[in-house]
């Protein structure tokens, strides 16, 4: 049986991370949180006036993220979350918040990303706000154990689903 874990689906905005956040979760056979939803109201309100969040805006919204996903992990359930991570210090907290998670980065090219974004309706993330988001990415390095980086585009899902193979 897998170890309970919090598996945190990360990239910039509009790399796919709900959907293959609820990928996952089906998969793995438990609940799916998408980060946007944890964002307080004032983040929120910043990202929709076409305003890019500081450290300091996103420093609470991983507590909170933090907060929900030990939740689950004290009741002895996985749970996947959706939720940017850009910047090494950011999964830096969310590993001090969490006491168990991994990592999947969806990466993909700003040409790749920007046309998903367009064609994508109802979200607040502005298309403006999509190379700042690239601007601020740190991507993970090999050094960073508890990441595994998957490729955006064509084979996703199959790479998902050997990613969660039970032995």
């Amino acid at each position: 049986m897998m170890e309970n874990k919090c598996y945190i689906i990360m990239g910039v905005s509009s790399s796919g991370k709900t959907t293959m956040g609820k990928y996952a979760a089906k998969i793995l056979g438990c609940d799916f949180i998408d980060g946007d939803d944890l964002h307080p109201e004032a983040n929120i309100e910043k990202m929709s006036a076409g305003i890019p969040l500081t450290d300091g805006d996103r420093e609470p919204w991983f507590v909170i993220i933090g907060k929900e996903a030990n939740d689950y992990l004290t009741k002895n359930k996985s749970i996947v979350i959706a939720c940017s991570a850009l910047k090494l210090k950011y999964r830096e907290i969310l590993r001090r918040e969490i006491s168990s998670i991994h990592f999947i980065y969806l990466k993909g090219s700003y040409g790749a990303i920007l046309a998903q974004m367009q064609a994508r309706k109802g979200h607040f993330m502005p298309e403006s706000l999509l190379q700042s988001q690239f601007d601020i990415l740190e991507e993970p390095t090999d050094q960073e154990s508890d990441v595994t980086i998957l490729p955006i585009g064509k084979g996703e899902k199959e790479r998902l689903d050997n990613l969660f193979k039970l032995p």
